[in-house]
């Protein structure tokens, strides 16, 4: 209750009640209205900026990071995964693959190699997250980087892989002449008698007795660069080079199959059993070289021969009897 205030009035010789006048009274309530809105507004100033009470678009906006931080989190996680099926692929390849195909592992530190030089992520500083969002980055650069160098590994493996295949189907790796059309096998590689000197000499290859007429098969893929009569003492005669060093020679034919220049696969019916130039009876007269180098047939004929089989062909090899040529 508001308090009534009296002056004395001499005139009257009584007390009066002082009524205020309407525009001051006016003026107050003006005053007290404008000082309540300050008040409010500075005190609304006062919580908007602290985190008592937030508007509508800062707690969507608060919303939003958490997702964004939700879906960091899972990206990480996923990176993680990433990184273990890939370091599971680097083994692989390093200890298997390259290993198989003879190629020099890709070493650790060249893999996960990080980059170097100017600050590649300025621009990603300055932020709440900033750390984050940079380790993520720099995370998944670094994946990006070793799936570009296991996918170059990959590519070399599949190029080699191609060689391998064109290797072994090149190497002369079955014998020329059936085991079903074999007589026998007269003579192996090392020092044996000559037949018309009757001396000993270095036999270069090995003998394979079959009537005239049997058929002679190309022991690996190749090219044929001769058929002819032209060589001292070989008659008439097949040379196939197989690549990769390999060079194969097919002596003392009755007739050809092929010509120069024709390729060839393994198995190829390439010509027949004879006994031209110096020989002593119907037989193929057959060697390898590698490197121009004359080497034994026997070690290469397991694309043909069984256990039994080869054992016994050794057997007769190594027997230092009388060459046929």
């Amino acid at each position: 209750m508001s308090k009534v205030k009296y002056y004395y009035d001499p005139d009257t010789l009584s007390y009066r009640k002082i009524e205020p006048k309407k525009s001051k009274r006016y003026r107050n309530l003006f005053f007290f209205l404008l000082g309540s809105a300050l008040f409010g507004l500075l005190g609304l100033i006062i919580l908007l900026n602290t985190s008592l009470v937030n508007t509508p678009k800062e707690l969507s906006l608060e919303r939003e990071v958490q997702n964004y931080e939700l879906q960091f989190e899972i990206l990480d996680r996923k990176m993680q995964q990433m990184g273990e099926v890939l370091a599971n692929i680097e083994d692989r390849d390093n200890n298997i693959y390259r290993l198989y195909f003879e190629a020099n592992p890709i070493p650790e530190e060249q893999r996960k190699a990080g980059f170097g030089g100017v600050n590649r992520y300025k621009s990603l500083e300055g932020y709440k997250n900033s750390e984050m969002i940079i380790d993520v980055t720099k995370r998944l650069e670094v994946i990006q980087k070793q799936m570009v160098i296991q996918s170059k590994s990959l590519d070399e493996i599949a190029k080699l892989a191609e060689e391998k295949e064109k290797l072994l189907a090149a190497i002369p790796a079955i014998q020329p002449v059936r085991n079903e059309d074999l007589t026998r096998m007269a003579s192996g590689f090392g020092w044996r008698t000559d037949p018309f000197l009757k001396t000993r000499k270095m036999h270069y290859g090995m003998d394979f007795t079959a009537p005239r007429g049997t058929p002679i098969f190309a022991s690996g893929n190749g090219k044929v660069i001769r058929a002819d009569n032209a060589s001292a003492g070989f008659g008439k005669h097949i040379r196939i080079n197989h690549g990769y060093g390999y060079v194969s020679l097919y002596a003392h034919l009755s007739k050809y199959n092929v010509s120069v220049g024709q390729q060839v696969k393994r198995g190829d019916l390439i010509g027949f059993v004879g006994n031209t130039g110096r020989s002593e009876a119907p037989h193929l007269h057959y060697e390898i070289k590698k490197d121009g180098e004359r080497i034994n047939p026997i070690n290469f004929y397991y694309g043909s021969l069984t256990a039994e089989e080869f054992k016994n062909m050794l057997k007769y090899a190594e027997q230092e009897n009388q060459s046929l040529d």
